[in-house]
């Protein structure tokens, strides 16, 4: 899952993060995974990635079996729709109802 979200403006640019919950496996796995998201995003970011903006990177579950070429086929097709402005529209705060988080 791809985000991008408007940010204050930056020297480099772009800038990214990347995270992988406790459900998709131990340590060794998450880790794993955010290095393949790191290396897809340092090669594809500067080229793609929208200017100006916070892209962040979610680890789901499969990420880890999934072909690298897959990964970034999937990366450059969600980064081209992010630059033209056809992601999906932000969802609207969930009402807490007057609980604490």
């Amino acid at each position: 899952m791809l985000l991008v979200r408007p940010a204050a403006p930056v020297i480099d640019g772009v800038r990214f993060g990347v995270t992988v919950t406790r459900k998709i496996g131990n340590a060794v796995m998450r880790n794993r995974m955010k290095r393949r998201f790191r290396a897809l995003l340092r090669d594809l970011l500067p080229h793609l990635g929208v200017a100006g903006a916070d892209h962040v990177l979610i680890g789901r579950e499969g990420g880890i079996e999934r072909d690298f070429a897959a990964l970034r086929a999937e990366l450059e097709a969600a980064l081209i729709r992010a630059a033209a402005g056809k992601g999906d529209p932000p969802r609207r705060p969930r009402p807490n109802n007057g609980k604490r988080r």
